[in-house]
């Protein structure tokens, strides 16, 4: 999708390993209905519907993988990319994902470690886990560059370790400027919201605190939903602090594209940070980053946490900090 509108690669076709989440699911399904739009082909799979759905996905997509000779795949964490890596003999591997778990897959590629995602990192590994390792082990090193196999990365997040023979390319968003905009300009504020307490790194109600006093702060009014928020959660922020809550049913990148959207953009540490200035840039909104306080964490917390939050922040360009929001 990041390519020139209307100029759709011939013989690809776009595979959707269908999640469980309705919010995902809705903007998976806005943005298959775009590659369509752009002439692509796509093909849905309801991959976890049901005991017998992994079964069915691997059979019908095994031919189709192992006559590919490009395989260009999203979260390379995601157990299901990482069985599905084992199938394919293609020797041209991209791995496309704006997110900000990219930095780390990047890390541990050069670093020869297991694949594992950011907040859990420093957990002991669980019985899933140890059953899943030899799979995993393999899937990382299809990743690895080898004579006769290549591997890049596409992505806006910056990579500061780059493993030896992978090509990295960056996502410059080019084609969210060209398709989206430019969007009207509101005289307010927004927020946008993460999914740090519910992946466990971030305690509830200090969450909730920081982002009555953010909002109250900086006059925001709006709140965008992350899609993975839970809706108890977004009930209590709207009650405790009159934010209107905003579920995207598209990327925000592109919601933002499309307007309105406020003069000022404010985000904790998430990938927003830095995609939101290159999917905007030119149209004078200001994104500002709300470092997350260490006492905001909780105890389940990996160690990792902090420094990586630190650091998603600190590799983000064109944006503003702000001091973590101090509470009593």
């Amino acid at each position: 999708m990041a390519g020139v509108p209307g100029e759709a690669a011939p013989g690809l076709t776009l595979v959707v390993l269908a999640p469980t989440d309705p919010m995902t699911r809705g903007q998976l399904r806005r943005m298959a209905d775009l590659a369509r739009d752009e002439g692509y082909r796509v093909r849905w799979e309801e991959a976890r519907g049901g005991a017998g759905a992994p079964l069915r996905t691997i059979g019908a997509l095994a031919g189709p993988l192992r006559r590919a000779e490009r395989i260009v795949m999203g979260d390379p964490f995601s157990r299901y990319v990482q069985l599905l890596l084992t199938i394919t003999r293609a020797r041209d591997l991209v791995v496309v994902d704006d997110g900000t778990a990219t930095m780390e897959f990047v890390a541990q590629l050069a670093r020869g470690e297991r694949l594992v995602r950011w907040h859990r990192k420093g957990g002991r590994p669980g019985p899933r886990d140890l059953l899943f390792a030899p799979v995993s082990a393999t899937a990382r090193r299809r990743l690895t560059p080898v004579p006769g196999r290549r591997v890049e990365v596409f992505s806006a997040m910056p990579v500061t370790e780059t493993p030896e023979g992978v090509t990295v390319t960056a996502n410059d968003f080019t084609w969210t400027r060209a398709r989206f905009g430019p969007p009207r300009i509101t005289k307010g504020a927004d927020l946008v919201g993460t999914s740090l307490v519910e992946t466990g790194v971030v305690d509830v109600d200090r969450y909730v605190e920081a982002v009555h006093t953010l909002a109250k702060t900086h006059g925001a009014t709006r709140y965008f939903a992350h899609r993975r928020e839970s809706t108890a959660k977004l009930h209590r922020l709207a009650g405790e602090t009159g934010l209107e809550i905003v579920r995207p049913d598209l990327p925000l990148e592109l919601i933002a594209r499309r307007g309105p959207i406020g003069r000022t953009v404010l985000s904790f540490p998430s990938t927003v940070v830095h995609t939101l200035p290159l999917a905007l840039k030119g149209t004078g909104v200001r994104v500002a980053v709300c470092d997350v306080d260490p006492d905001w964490l909780t105890e389940n917390a990996s160690p990792r946490a902090q420094g990586f939050l630190s650091g998603v922040t600190g590799t983000a360009r064109d944006v503003h900090r702000l001091a973590s929001v101090r509470m009593a």
